[in-house]
């Protein structure tokens, strides 16, 4: 992405936003076979802006979120609220926030009960796409370990703790947009929050700060 661009036309952009609708390809052309197509009809779940200036880089709708389609509609996106210390209304804004998963619609359950990995078929389909779709995007928050390995690429540490944990020097880096890595915002991290007691004294206060300059 390129800042300083002029935003998109919106009539492209509805026409990205139909297209994306109408993705079967975790369905239809599933990686892996016949075997390995999504169980249920997808629903797409994703925010596409001409105007925001943040972009929500998530991992992959949860059953909630696919039920109702309105993304991070969950305890999920209330904790992710909280750390950006914005309200329903701001949030679901789509001139203030771009919301783009890793995946774009619900991949179902694995044995135990937990959300399988985003689908791998709807990142190279259409990551590239709506991101370039997106060029006044300036901040990008990369939620979650998925949502890192596809944007920081090498950039990325170990593992989620030491990627988020060296947040201060990826959100230094020359680029557009800015990116700075998150948890997610699941409320199996509660442990991992207590663990690193950094993460909200030292990095939500700089989120905030950043979230309130690029929205009001």
């Amino acid at each position: 992405m390129v800042i300083g661009k002029n935003a998109p036309d919106e009539g492209g952009l509805d026409a990205l936003r139909q297209e994306i609708a109408a993705c079967r390809v975790c369905r239809d052309a599933p990686l892996g076979g016949a075997v390995a197509r999504l169980p249920h009809e997808p629903r797409p779940v994703a925010v596409i802006s001409s105007k925001a200036r943040i972009l929500i880089a998530g991992q992959a709708p949860g059953l909630k979120v696919h039920e109702t389609g309105i993304p991070f509609n969950d305890a999920s996106g209330d904790r992710l609220r909280d750390w950006l210390q914005v309200d329903r209304e701001r949030f679901y804004d789509r001139d203030r926030f771009a919301i783009v998963p890793i995946g774009f619609c619900f991949p179902g359950y694995d044995a135990k009960g937990s959300d399988l990995p985003p689908r791998r078929e709807c990142a190279p389909h259409w990551q590239s796409r709506t991101i370039s779709a997106m060029p006044q995007i300036e901040l990008l928050l990369a939620v979650g370990q998925y949502a890192q390995a596809w944007h920081m690429g090498a950039e990325r540490r170990e593992n989620m703790t030491e990627t988020v944990r060296a947040w201060r020097a990826t959100l230094s880096h020359r680029r557009a947009p800015a990116i700075l890595p998150l948890p997610h915002p699941s409320w199996r991290n509660t442990a991992w929050i207590k663990r690193n007691p950094w993460f909200e004294a030292e990095l939500l206060p700089v989120l905030r700060e950043r979230v309130k300059l690029l929205i009001d």
